[in-house]
Parts: structure tokens; sequence; C-alpha cells
């Protein structure tokens, strides 16, 4: 009677994403035109290969954007260490993942951009590829994808598995429920995130004997290769800073910045000469805000002009990607964003940790909750958790004002990241062998 209702909903799923296909075909387009998808590649997004499938046994891994598709390349590296014989296709969906990623994939892997999730893109894409076995990062549950997968007897495996607290509620709705769940009873392999998010799946109704753990991936995002002159500038900038007061605000979404702007006010007083990094989520915004504070008379420098740090400068805009890893060695202390305002839920806090930062972040961290708990459990000091603006002002006014604290926050964020980061892609690759690659390409 379930498995009826399942497939029932998934045959509507199907039903729906066919009738919609002409509108999504539209849609597509007109992100082209607003530069929002690749000027000459965004026909695979609907399906349809620009590279030949090379033979033999094809290992296919899945990430929406930049952060899933970081996280998965320390294990793709493993894969092809171990198993230099498979073919590996990486697929990402977003623009600006692509930008970053398909630099920093390893050679031989392959880069398409993911196909929409309807049941032509999907079976030409399946078609085309024939992937031995394929592993999806975090949240990518498409029914068309899994069933797809499915049918043709192709091994599946959820890695770095979560769901955020919106969706759960969503999925366990009764509508929903049986296409969760037949989707997750496709999966030979889930690593959850947390226990809670193993709890969130056991109660999607996904099998107990499939979920493993092994810890973070996020944990092992391997530092961006950048150029000659990139390390340069930054070797440079490391010597106009080495006496000056510096803090960064990384990851920033809209409105923000109004935030972060404040405190530095703040900071000024005090710190005549402190400067601000910030490091907007994208690029763009990172221009807009620079445009807004040279019309309002304030010393800026501007990353991708090749600005220099000169006179009375004191707030140093990043408008480029690719380069926080490095740049978190700029400065002593780190505020993540995307963290306080209640629609954001946070970002990747361990790459300032590993960076040797005192790391402190907002109220609204999502699924990065967890990590948050996990630092805070080896060390209070690892990561500060402020409440909001007046909280942020006062901790950053305290680092600034005594340098045993600072430091002391800065040795059990390094710590405490390096603790947690061992062996992870270790356990992902023994997992990833035993359940998934020895059943499919045996």
């Amino acid at each position: 009677m379930a498995e009826t209702k399942s497939k029932a909903v998934y045959n509507v799923y199907r039903a729906l994403s066919h009738g919609l296909s002409p509108l999504l075909y539209l849609h597509l387009h007109w992100r082209k035109l607003r530069g929002l998808e690749h000027p000459l590649r965004w026909p695979e997004r609907l399906g349809r290969p620009s590279l030949p499938r090379p033979p033999g046994q094809l290992l296919w891994f899945h990430a929406v954007s930049l952060g899933e598709g970081m996280a998965a390349i320390p294990v793709i590296k493993q894969c092809i260490q171990r198993r230099p014989d498979l073919t590996i296709l990486m697929t990402t969906t977003t623009s600006s993942a692509f930008e970053i990623i398909e630099k920093r994939l390893p050679t031989g892997v392959i880069h398409q951009f993911a196909p929409v999730d309807t049941p032509s893109a999907m079976d030409s894409f399946l078609g085309h590829w024939k992937p031995n076995a394929i592993v999806i990062m975090e949240s990518e549950l498409w029914p068309n994808l899994i069933m797809g997968a499915s049918e043709k007897g192709i091994t599946l495996a959820l890695l770095n598995a979560r769901v955020s607290t919106k969706s759960f509620k969503r999925w366990s709705g009764p509508l929903l429920l049986p296409l969760v769940s037949l989707m997750l009873s496709k999966f030979s392999l889930i690593v959850p995130l947390s226990n809670m998010q193993a709890i969130h799946f056991q109660l999607l109704h996904a099998p107990p004997f499939v979920i493993n753990f092994s810890g973070d991936l996020k944990y092992v995002v391997e530092e961006f290769d950048i150029s000659e002159g990139e390390i340069r500038s930054i070797e440079d900038l490391k010597v106009h800073l080495a006496h000056r007061k510096v803090w960064m605000a990384s990851s920033i979404h809209k409105g923000e910045e109004e935030v972060i702007l404040g405190i530095h006010k703040v900071l000024m007083q005090q710190y005549p000469d402190v400067l601000t990094i910030i490091v907007p989520r994208h690029p763009q915004h990172g221009k807009e805000i620079a445009q807004q504070l040279w019309k309002e008379g304030h010393g800026v420098a501007l990353r991708s002009r090749h600005d220099k740090l000169v006179g009375d400068t004191n707030l140093y805009v990043v408008d480029t990607l690719g380069e926080l890893k490095h740049l978190y060695g700029l400065t002593p202390v780190a505020v993540i964003g995307g963290s306080f305002f209640p629609t954001l839920s946070g970002h990747n806090i361990s790459e300032a940790a590993a960076a040797g930062c005192a790391v402190l972040t907002g109220p609204y961290v999502g699924h990065f909750s967890r990590m948050v708990l996990e630092m805070q459990r080896l060390n209070p000091l690892s990561v500060l958790q402020v409440s909001g603006k007046i909280e942020l002002e006062d901790a950053l006014k305290k680092l600034f004002s005594d340098a045993k604290i600072l430091e002391a926050h800065r040795t059990a964020a390094k710590q405490v990241y390096h603790s947690l980061s061992t062996g992870i892609v270790g356990k992902v690759w023994s997992l990833l062998d035993f359940q998934i690659l020895q059943r499919a390409l045996s």
C-alpha cells in the first residue's frame, strides 16, 4: 500500500516535471541572458553532453554549488589515488561554482553542468554517461535523478547528508513523505552530518542499515591554488598590516555590511589604525559596497583593482572568488557572515579556524550549528557565537585589548580544527569502497 502510494506520488512528479519542461527551457535561456548560466555550455543543463564518455567504469559526483563541490574534491582525489582505473565525472549546478571548481579538479576529471530534473534531461544524461555509481553531496534529492538511476541499476550514495529544519518539516508532511521515503530507499549509503541528521533521515524512512558516520567533509576542504601574482599580493598585504589592528568579515550577505560598518566606526574611535576587511559572499556585492563607501568619502581599497593600502585607507573590500582561505592568513580575527539575520543560515567556520584565526559567528548558522557545537565542546574558546551587533562589538574590543586572550582563541581554533579534521577522508573512502564501489564495480 505504502509503496503504491509512493510510486503514485512519483508518477505525478514525473508528469509535472515533463509538462514544465518548456518553461524550464525558457527559464534557463533567461538565466543565460542574465549571465547566470554558462554562455556556451548551458545546454548541458538540458542533459546534452559536451564531451564523449570515455570507455570503462565511471563514478559520478554531484554537488549543487561551491561549498559542496569543494567538500567533494578531497574524496575525488582519494578515489583517483585508490582506483586510478575509474573515470570521475563531476557535476555542479551554479556557474560561480564552475569557475572555481573546474580549475581545482584533478587532471582527468570530467566536469559537466548538472541537468535539470526533468525526465528528458535526466534520461539523456544517464543514457550518455552511464555511471556505475553516483555520489550526491548533502541534500540534492531529485526524484527523476534518483528513480532513473535506480531503474538502471546504478548504486547511489549521499555524503555529508543533511536536511534543513524547513525541508524536514515539509518532507515529513503527508504529501511529500511517500516520495522522499521512496527516494531514500534507493540509497546504498547515507553518511549524515550528525546524530540529529541521522535521526531526521530515519524519520524520513531511510533504511537504518545504510546510515554510517565519518565526520563533516567541510573540515577537509583544501586550499585553492592561486597565481604567483596573487600570492605576492597577499604577502605584500601581510607586510603592510603587520603593525595594525585587523579583522575580517567574510561571506557576508546583503544587509550585513551595515552591521560590519557600524562596528568599524566604533572601533575606529578606539583604534584609529584599524583595518576592516570585508569579503562578501558574491563579488558584485563587494563592488556595490565599495562604490557606496567611496561616495561617502571613506578610504577604501578594492581587491579586484589591486588598490594599495595607502594614507587613510581603513577598509579593504574583496570582490574576487577563490582567495578566502589565503586571505584568512592576513587577519587574527575572522567574523563569519551569513549569520546575522534570521533568513540566513551561516557558512563554513572551519576554514578560518584552520588558518589560526579567532573565529566569531552570529546566531543564525543553520546546519553549521553542529560544527559550532562540536568545536565549542572540545574548547569553548575555539568559536565565539554572538547574539548580534552589540555582542560582536564587545567581543572584538576584548580581543583587540588583550593580546593573551586573542592568542588563546587563535590557538584553540587551530587545535580544535586539526583534532576534528583528522582521518575524515579515509573514513569516507572506506565507506564508499565497501558499500558502493565493491558493489557497483564488481
